[in-house]
């Protein structure tokens, strides 16, 4: 069978992800689970560079030689899927890993994300919106549909800074100028500097992966613009130091301050495995900037995070574990999944007993 024909499938929706490496056959994730597709053959090395050949422009294979890797994105007609590609070098062979992303961008509803608390946020003319979690659980998707309910219901010009692009936007009420690293800029750091010369009202940066790139984007959102971007954090409070502790500890007093005056909100996210086998369901932790969260801050009390979540739950927070129970208890996912994915395993047995106690655990 041509491998070529890889990349001219229509997958469905619950595929993320495609691996192509020497020895395997090809491989799928599929709702978060790696399933061969058997009806490929067993690749070889020959298969792996031809199909990363045809992928590849020169350039861009000949920084593959020298690197050993390279991050691009490309959109397929024939199956209407546009990839974000990492191809590598990998024992003298060439394998990359391939996200599909298919080209209809869903609402925030549709995602399970709660509207009438992300509305709101979406509106803000100035801060820093950030959504976190591990590989894999839909940041992107996130992002790309806050940014698509933004295009569709205010006006404004949005500058979006990513490795590389994944989502691509028509202009509508907004401006949408999308650029590239490594074809469009040389870095984040470098992109988010010029930004600020290119009138943007919002920023939204693909990913805070350094000290440059964060420092960049704190500094574009004090000085009057909405910054959104994502960071590979599990948990509000773990961002928040996650975020100080990229600094010298000469610097980390100012960064409190700075972090506390454009926070806005953070997002957590996980994708957690549904109950009927039928994909998996979003579950989020959601802080709200206020007064006691911007004190926190400036106290280096991020550990009482968590408390005011639980006690501000009418302005739209919420912990993780709060998230999850709500989700156990409308049968959505299993009490074996909310112990799996919960902070604070303790609390959580004691909310599966109630609601399912005849369910024991090893």
């Amino acid at each position: 069978m041509d491998i070529t024909t890889l990349f001219s499938y229509k997958y469905p929706e619950s595929v993320s992800d495609l691996h192509l490496t020497p020895g395997s056959k090809p491989i799928v994730r599929d709702n978060g689970v790696l399933r061969k597709l058997e009806e490929y053959p067993t690749l070889t090395p020959k298969d792996t560079e031809i199909a990363i050949r045809m992928l590849l422009s020169e350039q861009q294979f000949k920084k593959l030689e020298k690197t050993g890797e390279v991050d691009f994105s490309r959109f397929f007609e024939s199956s209407g899927i546009h990839a974000r590609i990492n191809a590598y070098k990998q024992r003298g062979t060439y394998a990359a890993a391939i996200r599909v992303n298919h080209m209809r961008i869903k609402t925030m509803r549709e995602l399970g994300l709660p509207e009438e608390v992300l509305v709101p946020q979406c509106m803000h003319t100035r801060g820093l919106i950030l959504v976190t979690g591990p590989t894999g659980m839909g940041k992107s998707t996130t992002l790309a549909s806050m940014i698509d309910w933004m295009n569709h219901n205010r006006n404004g010009h949005i500058v979006t800074i990513e490795d590389p692009i994944e989502f691509y936007f028509k202009n509508n009420k907004c401006i949408i100028n999308q650029r590239q690293i490594g074809s469009d800029s040389r870095s984040f750091a470098s992109a988010l500097r010029s930004v600020l010369r290119q009138d943007p009202d919002i920023i939204v940066v693909g990913e805070m992966r350094d000290y440059e790139s964060i420092a960049a984007a704190l500094t574009a959102a004090e000085t009057g613009h909405l910054v959104i971007s994502t960071l590979h954090t599990i948990g509000a409070a773990q961002t928040i130091e996650r975020i100080i502790d990229v600094f010298p500890a000469s610097q980390q007093q100012q960064v409190r301050v700075q972090l506390a005056s454009v926070l806005r909100c953070i997002i957590s996210q996980q994708l957690v495995p549904r109950i009927d086998g039928n994909g998996r369901v979003l579950a989020t932790e959601i802080l709200i900037s206020n007064p006691s969260v911007r004190n926190l801050i400036l106290q280096d009390k991020t550990n009482q995070i968590q408390n005011v979540m639980l006690t501000h739950t009418k302005d739209g927070m919420q912990t993780l574990d709060m998230c999850l129970i709500g989700l156990m208890r409308r049968g959505f996912i299993s009490a074996q999944s909310a112990l799996t994915y919960c902070v604070e395993p303790d609390r959580m047995m004691r909310e599966v007993k109630i609601v399912q106690p005849a369910i024991n655990f090893v």
